[in-house]
């Protein structure tokens, strides 16, 4: 920058017209002051100086793109770090969680006793909707002990089945609106089918995933079920039983809690009050606890109750079960 600046000012001063031999030099002595400068010798001189000033701007742009690089770096971590900080997820959303258990008891000797029971449910969440499956089923036969003189007879102790379709329509975050519909049997307790339809409104009061694979989950439902029951009478004769009605209120909570890494308690709890014809409740409660083996493994045992304040003619109001069963998360 110096030298082409240099160079413009000897270009300009050669360009200027030495003084003629026709007008003598003044005397020394009688010399007038310095002319002032030409506005070829100030552009030159300005342009030196700008090129100064624009080198220094340069050389401090540099610098401070150096410093802010230096930070950048040091406030970016890398990307092993922010995988790591990551929450990891196992399922996107929009694709289906299914879970498949199965449960077995077998006895043999001087008394026999088989009973095999299993489970289904899939459940895909979207933006605005949510769908649901879930399936379940159980057969079991036992034969007392002999007596001296008889042939011990092999006898049906469960035989019942069950299928449920739910899609929520999700209107926030929290609530939505949903119906369902299914149906189910159970031999042993007189009821040949029994077909239902519900609609109503859920609430998801809160949905967590905690550090260490834990979890925190509440729904609850509020709707208006209806439901028509064909009565059949198999064990220990076959007879034919008026069929009934019922409807009313139903009301439900699902909760899953974390105790534990790997350890989930489970709670499905619904109660229906039946309005039509004679009065009725139906109560169902399903309380598991669930270690995890493996990641999609895990070893669980649950208690059940069902309790129905008018069931068909013979039988009790209230059927229990403890069972022990694996689940596979696929």
């Amino acid at each position: 920058m110096l030298s082409a600046a240099f160079l413009i000012a000897t270009s300009l001063q050669a360009q200027t017209p030495a003084p003629t031999s026709s007008t003598p030099p003044a005397p020394a002595a009688e010399t007038a002051p310095a002319a002032p400068l030409s506005v070829e010798e100030r552009a030159a001189i300005a342009a030196e100086r700008a090129a100064i000033a624009a080198e220094r701007a340069a050389e401090a742009s540099a610098r401070a793109a150096e410093a802010a690089e230096r930070a950048a770096a040091a406030t970016v971590p890398p990307p092993a770090a922010a995988a790591a900080a990551a929450p990891a997820t196992d399922k996107k959303q929009g694709e289906w969680d299914v879970t498949v258990g199965l449960g077995l008891i077998s006895l043999t000797g001087n008394a026999s006793t088989l009973t095999v029971s299993g489970l289904a449910s899939a459940q895909r969440t979207t933006d605005h909707w949510i769908y649901a499956i879930k399936s379940y089923g159980s057969y079991g036969r036992s034969r007392p002990p002999e007596v001296t003189g008889e042939e011990a007879v092999s006898q049906v102790v469960a035989f019942n089945a069950g299928l449920e379709l739910r899609g929520d329509r999700r209107f926030t975050d929290v609530i939505s609106g949903y119906l369902l519909g299914g149906a189910e049997t159970d031999h042993v307790k007189s009821v040949e089918s029994r077909t239902f339809g519900e609609g109503g409104l859920g609430v998801l009061w809160w949905d967590e995933k905690k550090e260490k694979g834990r979890e925190s989950y509440l729904r609850t439902d509020a709707a208006f079920r209806y439901a028509n029951e064909t009565r059949f009478q198999y064990y220990p004769t076959r007879m034919n039983l008026p069929d009934v009605d019922l409807g009313g209120p139903r009301f439900g909570a699902v909760f899953r809690y974390g105790l534990a890494q790997n350890v989930t308690f489970k709670e499905d709890v619904e109660v229906l009050v039946s309005v039509i014809g004679d009065s009725r409740m139906l109560f169902n409660s399903q309380t598991q606890l669930s270690v995890g083996l493996t990641k999609q493994l895990s070893l669980g045992t649950s208690f059940l109750v069902k309790h129905d304040s008018a069931p068909p003619p013979g039988k009790v109001s209230t059927d229990t079960a403890l069972a022990l069963n694996f689940e596979v998360l696929l």
